[in-house]
């Protein structure tokens, strides 16, 4: 029986893991798949071996974090050394998985990428190391591909796996979804993503909010905010409760809010993504430590942070970012696009040019296969 191992880093590699798991035994249900990763990929089958509560974190890392990176990694280490799989699936979380995959690579065990690390908007001294480390990379941004085929690495595009989870959009499911939250049809609804940490949701929603107080509309407006598993739903109520127009707080629902939605307020992340595939108009807002904001300034070389605009190379959806994000600025944007119906549908017919950019569905299903043509030797058929 041949024995694969899915290493994740944070929550999106665990969900990740979870569906290339799902997508290999459909191909092959006599794989024996184990995994480093948390309650997705346990629940998709995988045996995991190392959990990844304590990994998940944004911006400068702290003490716990760091120990429990080092923990990780020597425990995966020891596994590799001891019981070395046939092949190690890697997903994004660079800083601690390229010195695994080195580890993997020096034991003789083969090594799949899914989910390229972003060396095309900082850190590139990584790609010398990716070369060396990685048997094939499997790409999930259009542009990707040939960056790391240009680079020497072996390299293929497949699509976006999010598209697996938001399925195809349908304007029906809009009147569905308003009656599930008790929303009147002819009602505007604007839906309020902060983050799906409480750090982010206290760097972002006071601000989402306030710019909400100064638009001037003509039609009634509700707020429907998604709120994250790892989030207190109570304490984010609390601060809702002072303000004068409807806000609804639901629990997890993010794609279910955003199909509801005729505009978002999103904190910068793959919430961006899965808002542009269903074509939904939206602003987009990050805040973080001014350290860590100086640290990716120097760092980063891309011009845009969020993901729509990066796809297609040009700015489609608005950022604003640290100093820029602030009540004023937000209203404005808001009251431009909710009044404006040309910037409003311009938008519209840009975002729907991101979901054909990106691949049709079955990107796990076409990531499963590589991988299995490099366990089995055979021809891939993606």
């Amino acid at each position: 029986m041949q024995r694969l191992l899915i290493v994740a880093g944070e929550l999106s590699g665990d969900m990740h893991g979870a569906m290339l798991a799902q997508a290999l035994k459909q191909e092959d249900d006599s794989l024996f798949i184990l995994g480093v990763g948390g309650r997705y990929m346990k629940e998709a089958g995988i045996d995991i071996v190392h959990g990844i509560e304590d990994l998940d974190v944004v911006g400068t890392i702290g003490i716990k974090q760091a120990k429990a990176v080092l923990k990780t990694y020597l425990k995966v280490r020891g596994f590799l050394k001891v019981t070395p799989p046939d092949l190690v699936v890697f997903i994004d979380n660079p800083g601690l998985n390229l010195k695994l995959a080195a580890v993997a690579k020096s034991e003789g065990i083969k090594v799949i990428y899914f989910i390229a690390p972003q060396v095309w908007a900082w850190h590139k001294s990584r790609v010398k190391q990716m070369k060396r480390v990685i048997d094939h990379l499997i790409t999930i941004l259009p542009f990707e591909e040939q960056f790391f085929l240009s680079a020497g690495i072996p390299s293929t595009f497949v699509g976006h796996p999010l598209l697996e989870r938001i399925g195809p959009y349908e304007s029906s499911a809009k009147e569905k979804l308003r009656n599930s939250f008790s929303i009147s049809q002819s009602d505007l609804v604007i839906g309020v993503l902060p983050g799906s940490r409480s750090s982010e949701v206290r760097a972002h929603l006071p601000t989402m909010l306030k710019a909400l107080l100064d638009v001037r509309l003509t039609s009634k407006f509700q707020v429907l905010i998604p709120v994250a598993e790892s989030l207190d739903k109570s304490a984010i109520e609390a601060i809702c409760q002072v303000y004068p127009f409807k806000i609804q707080c639901v629990h997890g629902r993010a794609v279910d809010v955003m199909k509801a939605a005729d505009l978002l307020l999103v904190a910068s992340g793959t919430a961006t993504l899965q808002a542009g595939f269903l074509g939904v108009p939206m602003i987009i807002v990050y805040r973080t430590s001014w350290i860590t904001y100086f640290l990716a300034r120097c760092l980063i070389k891309v011009r845009w942070i969020g993901l729509v605009n990066i796809v297609m190379g040009r700015s489609v959806v608005p950022e604003l970012i640290q100093h820029d994000f602030n009540r004023s600025k937000l209203s404005g944007l808001v009251q431009s696009l909710l009044s404006d119906h040309g910037y409003y549908h311009d938008m519209c017919n840009d975002l729907a040019e991101v979901r054909k950019k990106t691949h049709s569905l079955g990107a796990a299903k076409r990531a499963a296969r590589i991988i299995l043509h490099h366990l089995n030797e055979r021809p891939p058929t993606v």
